[in-house]
């Protein structure tokens, strides 16, 4: 079952990241929103810094991985590494909600 969060920042632009669970971590996570990136080529970094991410980390801890791909070879504007670290939190959460409705 595939997972989406969305976050909006103040001002900013949307960011939206959609992963699978498996094993407890993160897979096949694919961003996208109407957030600028530079140079566009670095967006598999977003996607690629959160794969294999645990599912038991906090935003700082998803921000820190995003921060760190893409130190030095990609910049994000209208956006920000704690913006899509809010948007994986609030697809864990919701995901969380699903499971416990589901009897799962």
């Amino acid at each position: 079952m595939s997972t989406r969060g969305e976050y909006k920042m103040p001002g900013g632009k949307l960011i939206a990241v959609e992963f699978d669970v498996t094993n407890g971590e993160l897979r096949d996570v694919v961003v996208t929103g109407d957030f600028f990136l530079y140079p566009e080529e670095a967006l598999p970094l977003l996607g690629g810094a959160l794969e294999g991410s645990p599912t038991t980390l906090d935003e700082a801890g998803y921000a820190a991985r995003v921060r760190t791909a893409l130190h030095t070879k990609g910049e994000l504007v209208g956006s920000s590494p704690e913006a899509l670290a809010a948007a994986v939190v609030r697809a864990l959460r919701a995901r969380a909600g699903l499971e416990r409705d589901d009897g799962h």
